[in-house]
């Protein structure tokens, strides 16, 4: 059975995240690029209806495009990651897709709070500390600025993730892809 997950996608940080996630994370290698994850798992790609689709792109219209930045570094056992300021968009487009698909609580509901974030390594404590010295010097005092103006629909059924559909925050408008 295949797998899904609705992300926002943050190329403004790949210049600073892809060597590590290359290394460190192995969703990067499956195709998945730098990212902020909204929900996962989602449903499974082949039971995505286009009733599905209407429900989340009329969620994604009702909601206005947001400038963040990515500067602080994070950690959670074993994972390094960068925190994006501010947060509340990000948990708020997870409550609102779990408002949508109850059944589909964040990680399963493993967790209690939603941490937005976009992993940079999963490692060992040395290799995180490497990472986290490495990011900081390429960092330095600047912060990765971007907008999400849309969040994508990816999925995995082949063993390499794919976007499966895009969809625009207001009255944006792109071709899915």
């Amino acid at each position: 059975m295949s797998q899904s997950a609705f992300i926002v996608r943050v190329p403004a940080a790949e210049p600073y995240v892809a060597h590590w996630r290359e290394r460190f994370d192995a969703s990067a290698r499956l195709g998945v690029p730098a990212h902020i994850t909204l929900l996962f798992p989602f449903m499974p790609a082949e039971q995505v209806t286009e009733r599905v689709l209407e429900q989340v792109r009329g969620f994604a219209a009702s909601l206005e495009p947001f400038a963040f930045c990515l500067g602080a570094i994070g950690h959670f056992p074993q994972v390094l990651f960068l925190a994006p300021e501010p947060a509340t968009p990000f948990v708020a487009l997870t409550a609102g897709l779990v408002s949508l698909f109850p059944e589909f609580p964040p990680y399963a509901g493993q967790y209690e709070s939603v941490v937005p974030h976009l992993t940079v390594a999963h490692a060992g404590e040395a290799e995180l500390l490497e990472v986290e010295a490495g990011l900081t010097g390429s960092l330095g005092s600047h912060r990765i600025q971007a907008t999400c103006a849309e969040f994508a629909l990816i999925e995995n059924s082949s063993g390499l993730w794919r976007p499966l559909h895009t969809f625009p925050l207001g009255a944006a408008t792109h071709a899915d892809g």
